[in-house]
C-alpha cells in the first residue's frame, strides 16, 4: 500500500499516507534528538595539567588527561586538548565546553594567576569546570581571600593541608540517581583521602568514602548560577585507579555531564586496551 501511494500518487504532499508518515518520520527525529541531548553536536573538552611533581605513578597529571581524553572519544564527536598549564594560543579556548584539572591547587592556579579574565569569562559563558584530586583545593593561607569565589564555580573545596589519610575504603554512592554514578556501582578503593572537605550547601554530595573512622565526602556535583555545572573530587591520587573500569567510568561520567553531553544509562564507554592504559616508562633518575 505504501509504496503504490509513493509511486503512484501525483502529488505525494496531499496524500493522506504520506503525510501520515512524514509526520511520524519528524516526530520520531525530534524524540531522537532529544532523547541524545548533545549527544550528535561536537564537543571540547580542555585538560589542564603539569610536569611531574609526585612519585612516578601518583598524580600523573598529563598522562591521565591523554588517557581519559581517549575514553572520551569512546563517546562520539569529542575534541580533546591536553595542556601543560594555561594554553598559550589563545585559540585553544575557543568553543571549550568543560575544562578538566589534575594538578597542583587550583585555585591559585586560575584566580592568582595572568589568566583569571579569561577563566571568569568562560565561567560566565557556562563552561562547564572538572577538578582531579589536589586540583580540587586551595592554600590554607589563601582560603579567607580566594575561597568564596573559589567555591562560587566549584561548590566545594579541600583546603590544603587540613588532614590527609591513606587506606582502603567502600566507595559509596551519595546520589545514585546522578548522571555521575550511571554504569558503576559500590567498590572498594584504595586512595589517599582528603579529610574535612569545604563544600556548598547548594552543592551535591556525589561520593563518600570512611577515612579516619569518619564518612568524607570525595566528590560533588554543583550546578551554577550562570548556567555551568561543575564536578570536584578529592580522590585520584595514584593513576591505578585511573586504570580500573568503574572509577574511570565516574570521571568521564562527570566530564560528560558538565559539558552537557548526555550520559547513557549503563555510563560512558572507558574500554581501553591495555597499553593505552599502562603508565609511560618510568625516567631515569
Amino acid at each position: 500500500m505504501f509504496r503504490s501511494c509513493f509511486q503512484f500518487c501525483r502529488c505525494r504532499r496531499t496524500c493522506p499516507v504520506f503525510r501520515t508518515v512524514l509526520g511520524l518520520s519528524v516526530v520520531a527525529m525530534i524524540f531522537s534528538a532529544a532523547a541524545s541531548g548533545r549527544a550528535d553536536e561536537q564537543v571540547k573538552v580542555l585538560f589542564i595539567g603539569k610536569q611531574p611533581d609526585h612519585p612516578f605513578a601518583t598524580h600523573m597529571y598529563l598522562h591521565t588527561g591523554e588517557m581519559l581524553g581517549r575514553c572520551l572519544k569512546l563517546s562520539g564527536s569529542i575534541e580533546t586538548v591536553v595542556s601543560d598549564g594555561w594554553p598559550k594560543d589563545a585559540t585553544t579556548l575557543n568553543d571549550v565546553d568543560t575544562i578538566v584539572l589534575y594538578m597542583t591547587p587550583a585555585a591559585e592556579f586560575l584566580l592568582d594567576g595572568p589568566h583569571r579574565a579569561e577563566f571568569e569569562a568562560m565561567m560566565k559563558r557556562g563552561v562547564g569546570l572538572v577538578t582531579l584530586h589536589w586540583a580540587s583545593s586551595v592554600h590554607q593561607k589563601n582560603f579567607d581571600r580566594l575561597g568564596s569565589t573559589w567555591m562560587g564555580f566549584l561548590g566545594g573545596t579541600w583546603v590544603s593541608n587540613v588532614g590527609l589519610h591513606t587506606g582502603k575504603s567502600p566507595l559509596r554512592q551519595l546520589a545514585p540517581e546522578h548522571p555521575i554514578c550511571r554504569g558503576w556501582e559500590e567498590y572498594e578503593l584504595h586512595d589517599e583521602y582528603y579529610l574535612n572537605p569545604t563544600i556548598s550547601e547548594k552543592a551535591t554530595p556525589i561520593v563518600q568514602v570512611m577515612a579516619a573512622d569518619k564518612p568524607v565526602v570525595v566528590g560533588w556535583a554543583f550546578e551554577r548560577p550562570d548556567g555551568g555545572r561543575a564536578f570536584g573530587t578529592t580522590l585520584g591520587h595514584y593513576y591505578r585507579n585511573f586504570q580500573r573500569e568503574p572509577f574511570r567510568r565516574m570521571i568521564v561520567n562527570a566530564i560528560l555531564w558538565t559539558a552537557k553531553f548526555d550520559v547513557s544509562a549503563e555510563g560512558a564507554r572507558v574500554e581501553l586496551p591495555a597499553d593505552e592504559l599502562a603508565l609511560p616508562e618510568k625516567p631515569v633518575q
